[in-house]
């Protein structure tokens, strides 16, 4: 059974419901999530409006932000409140529970925090939310942080750098995915608690911004923190050819020779949904044949213990840690 750090199904939910669909994790999205063992996955609220990219620029009054992430957490609330099948949890323990009676456990995160603009009560109102972790940015420069799509020498602001001592203190996890490589040492340099990367890979085997250091995996193991797997095919080769569930495997060994197994994770992204160029890497096009991975892994030497870890108590180890005061 797999659980999965970082999945964009919020924003299919959210597309079709303002179009007058519902159930649509029932009808569209479950069958696969069982087919592939997905036993919980961790839904991102994704409000980016970049041109060219999101179903925003087509939505009346969609120009705000946080009018933006307002309707996509109402949107999510009716689709949940709707079935049994997937439910919302704030703790390792309720998932634990959720996975018991046989659903599917949902923990919700912030991927992008530009709808606060400089105010760390923002950050309250997350966690109030159900909120377990958050990225002060998508790939953008807001009021917190340069995104990996920035500027590399911009770092936090003051307004960025209190939002992390504040989600610190609310108990949320930091995610650094989608920073920029000064952000993150930023954030390094404040963390009193675990810090997660919840859908990058190796920049050593796939040399793109949105990838790791093996500094950086070394920074995240020192704080406790994990990981986790991304299927984006971009993100696994830039050789198209090698952009397979393969070479997806052997960034999982490769980070667990960096940093322990113990620090690594999954984090899917898988979002072949938003339309071309989204696609997961070939033999891992959805959450169906996450198997696979787990097939290559063994292939590469990793024992049934190390695969359980990977698969999903890295992950729900720190979620079931305690929140922790800023310093």
């Amino acid at each position: 059974m797999v659980f999965d750090g970082h999945s964009d199904l919020l924003y299919d939910v959210t597309r079709r419901r303002l179009a007058g669909e519902t159930h649509v994790l029932e009808r569209r999205h479950l069958e696969r999530l069982r087919r592939g063992g997905i036993e919980g996955l961790v839904l991102a609220v994704w409000t980016s409006r970049a041109r060219g990219e999101t179903f925003w620029e087509q939505v009346p009054g969609a120009e705000s932000t946080l009018w933006r992430t307002e309707q996509m957490l109402a949107c999510g609330r009716a689709e949940l409140a709707e079935q049994q099948e997937i439910r919302l949890v704030r703790t390792a323990a309720e998932a634990e529970a959720v996975r018991a009676a046989g659903a599917l456990y949902a923990f919700l995160a912030i991927e992008g925090m530009e709808a606060i603009g400089t105010d760390p009560a923002g950050i309250d109102r997350y966690a109030d939310q159900g909120a377990r972790m958050g990225m002060l940015t998508w790939n953008e420069t807001n009021q917190l942080a340069t995104g990996a799509g920035g500027d590399p020498e911009e770092g936090l602001r003051p307004a960025g750098k209190a939002a992390v001592r504040r989600m610190q203190a609310r108990g949320m996890l930091v995610d650094v995915s989608h920073l920029n490589d000064a952000g993150f040492w930023d954030v390094m340099d404040l963390t009193c608690g675990p810090v997660i990367a919840s859908h990058s890979n190796c920049r050593r085997l796939c040399a793109v911004r949105r990838n790791l250091t093996d500094e950086q995996l070394q920074a995240i193991r020192d704080t406790g923190g994990v990981v986790g797997l991304n299927a984006y095919h971009g993100f696994v080769h830039t050789d198209e050819s090698r952009q397979t569930v393969r070479s997806l495997a052997l960034h999982a060994v490769h980070m667990a020779e960096v940093m322990g197994v113990e620090h690594v994770a999954c984090g899917f992204d898988f979002c072949s949904f938003m339309g071309p160029g989204n696609e997961g890497a070939k033999g891992l096009e959805s959450a169906a044949e996450v198997p696979d991975l787990f097939a290559w892994l063994e292939r590469f030497g990793l024992d049934a213990r190390e695969r359980a870890m990977i698969a999903r108590e890295n992950l729900l180890r720190v979620l079931a840690g305690p929140g922790l005061p800023p310093r």
